[in-house]
């Protein structure tokens, strides 16, 4: 075996591992999106507004200056529109 196959068989066992480990965490993911409805479901099940509970999530992902700002500029379309 000349040193162009061994490097040759070396990336591709590398990109084997890059695939593999790819396809795990894929399936990583996978598992817990799964684990993510049905707490979900949990929590509907015991009575809780899921819509409600996802838009606090996605608030919580917000640091609070950018929620008040996001808050500030609902509060004035609404107003515009007489909706309060």
């Amino acid at each position: 075996m000349s040193d162009g196959e061994s490097v040759e068989n070396i990336a591709a066992a590398e990109l084997r591992q890059f695939i593999e480990r790819i396809e795990r965490l894929e399936e990583e993911v996978s598992a817990r999106k799964d684990d993510v409805a049905d707490t979900y479901s949990e929590a509907k099940g015991r009575g809780y507004d899921v819509k409600a509970i996802r838009t606090i999530i996605r608030l919580r992902k917000k640091d609070a200056n950018e929620r008040m700002e996001e808050d500030s500029i609902l509060q004035s379309y609404m107003a515009a529109l007489g909706m309060e």
